[in-house]
């Protein structure tokens, strides 16, 4: 046990987790850049907690947990170490939606996204003064530079090495951008940013199916359609389709910035070192946009494009 592992510990046992003692640890899914531990503790209780190595966002996610209650369920916080690397949250019980939807019924796969769906509906509905990425827990949203055009050219010059992107890749992305920038709304609601079924978590009560929305580091302040473009970044599913359903009205043309938005995304994907499972469906979306880009740009300027037109 390292020197931070054990004081983290005695933190939660003698201060967050109020005398209670902890007889089993294991490893969660879930989070890119942190890690989440299931707590189990001789009374019973369970808790999840959550790390940050390298990066402050507890106090972040923190504040938003609080903003957002009674807005969406989300897990409780229960304490926050005094250092702000680590989180500590009530157990939520529930199946990873991404698990969840390798066993369950169409039917039922469209009931969990229209219930995801009035989830993102109503994260859309807490406003800011303007757009921009949290950076404490204020939640004065931090303003954003750059259009997609410099963000994606950025996000290339700073692609990890890991993704072995060819220049004509690179070429088709940049291509992609500079045509879509004239897509992307400008709005300054709550997004999630990762809203997809691996951070849902589903339970069936007698009320019908209940969601819980989890892993919010990389919310911020910008248009819902992004978490859209997120949901529909692999195509059409049934639970897409739910969730695109309960998630209106939505704006004209919100398909076309949805995917311009989603292109954010996938652009800071490649800054960082490929993770799998993950790493090999943005790999394949990539060399697809970058194949396509010229026929994708090409409908679009006619006013012929459609979400099925780069083959989804």
């Amino acid at each position: 046990m390292t020197e931070a592992t054990a004081r983290t510990r005695e933190w939660l046992e003698s201060v967050a987790l109020a005398g209670r003692t902890i007889t089993a640890t294991r490893r969660l899914p879930g989070g890119y850049r942190n890690n989440n531990l299931l707590l189990e503790c001789a009374d019973g209780a369970r808790f999840v907690l959550r790390r940050y190595p390298g990066e402050n966002r507890c106090a972040v996610e923190a504040a938003l947990a609080g903003l957002l209650d009674g807005v969406v369920p989300v897990a409780p916080v229960v304490a926050a170490d005094p250092e702000g690397t680590v989180l500590l949250l009530g157990y939520v019980p529930g199946t990873p939606v991404d698990v969840l939807l390798t066993t369950l019924s169409e039917d039922d796969a469209h009931a969990v996204g229209v219930v995801a769906g009035r989830a993102l509906a109503a994260i859309g509905t807490i406003g800011f003064d303007r757009p921009g990425f949290f950076t404490d827990a204020s939640l004065r949203p931090e303003t954003m530079s750059g259009d997609l055009a410099g963000f994606v050219g950025d996000c290339l010059r700073r692609t990890d090495p890991g993704w072995q992107l060819t220049e004509s890749e690179m070429d088709g992305l940049r291509a992609l951008a500079v045509a879509w920038t004239p897509l992307v709304p400008q709005d300054a609601r709550l997004v999630h940013a990762d809203f997809n079924p691996k951070n849902l978590l589903a339970e069936r009560t007698e009320d019908g199916w209940r969601v819980t929305v989890l892993d919010w580091e990389f919310a911020f302040s910008g248009s819902p359609l992004t978490d859209l473009g997120n949901v529909l970044r692999f195509g059409e599913t049934p639970f897409t389709n739910g969730v695109v359903d309960a998630a209106g009205p939505l704006p004209g043309g919100w398909r076309e910035a949805a995917r311009a938005l989603d292109l954010f995304s996938v652009a800071e994907f490649l800054t960082r070192p490929p993770r799998p499972p993950i790493a090999r469906d943005i790999r394949g979306l990539v060399r697809r946009l970058a194949l396509e880009s010229w026929g994708c740009c090409g409908y679009w300027a006619w006013g012929y494009w459609a979400w099925g037109a780069c083959g989804f």
